[in-house]
């Protein structure tokens, strides 16, 4: 996978230099190309904002050093997603929906955001991380990066790995526990212990299910759950 990234501030991008997003980067996996398009600013001041046609606070990032910037990427059928706060909320669909695609293009916006023509034509995806508003797309767009890499085949090596995360399955992940068996008195539950697959497999369902319960119940209306699911439910509303 190739993925370019339009932005004022290429260097925010170097925490992805390291952990799985770094390492995928050093064995070819996924190719990363950061560009200032401010670079591509015909101003003589290389000024890449102005105000707003009708009035209005802030100042809005101006299409010809974006457009410029974007034509003179090599591009692959791209997925082109402008980090904004007006769209779809990015979720674990999305990554996995993502991480099959050749060429991501990300455009992170600053100040009041994009003139509303470089939405038009040029994004495919316009997406949000949450109800929040940051003083720019770049940390977004880092978040969804790494939510996408670890989803290419291969990147994580297991690919049971996550196959099992919050959300993957519409819902919160089960808890995990390592060695020690018992620290400080704080005890591994009996049932990862008994070496019983089936006891353990019901444990950690049922531990998903009581999570996304109490935490994010909206949840449970979007997924199809068996009757054993249904069964449990009813017994954390008793």
């Amino acid at each position: 996978m190739k993925i370019d990234v339009l932005t004022l501030f290429p260097e925010m991008f170097a925490p992805l230099d390291h952990s799985i997003v770094g390492r995928a980067r050093a064995l070819g996996q996924v190719e990363m190309v950061f560009t200032n398009f401010r670079d591509f600013s015909t101003n003589k001041h290389h000024k890449v904002d102005d105000y707003p046609y009708g009035g209005g606070a802030g100042m809005l990032l101006t299409p010809q050093p974006i457009f410029d910037a974007f034509d003179a990427i090599d591009k692959k059928r791209p997925r082109v997603i402008v980090t904004t706060p007006t769209g779809r909320r990015f979720d674990q669909q999305l990554a996995e929906e993502w991480a099959t695609e050749e060429h991501l293009i990300f455009l992170c916006g600053h100040y009041e955001g994009f003139d509303q023509r470089i939405h038009d034509e040029l994004a495919t995806d316009e997406v949000s991380i949450g109800d929040f508003v940051m003083t720019g797309g770049e940390l977004a767009a880092m978040v969804m990066v790494d939510a996408t890499v670890r989803l290419i085949p291969e990147v994580l090596g297991d690919q049971a790995s996550h196959e099992d995360d919050s959300f993957s399955t519409g819902l919160l992940e089960h808890p995990h526990y390592t060695r020690p068996a018992d620290f400080r008195g704080l005890k591994v539950p009996d049932v990862l212990l008994s070496g019983n697959h089936a006891n353990i497999e019901t444990w950690r369902r049922e531990q998903s299910l009581l999570r996304t319960y109490h935490r994010r119940p909206e949840l449970l209306e979007r997924i199809e759950l068996s009757q054993a699911d249904k069964k449990f439910i009813e017994t954390l509303r008793d």
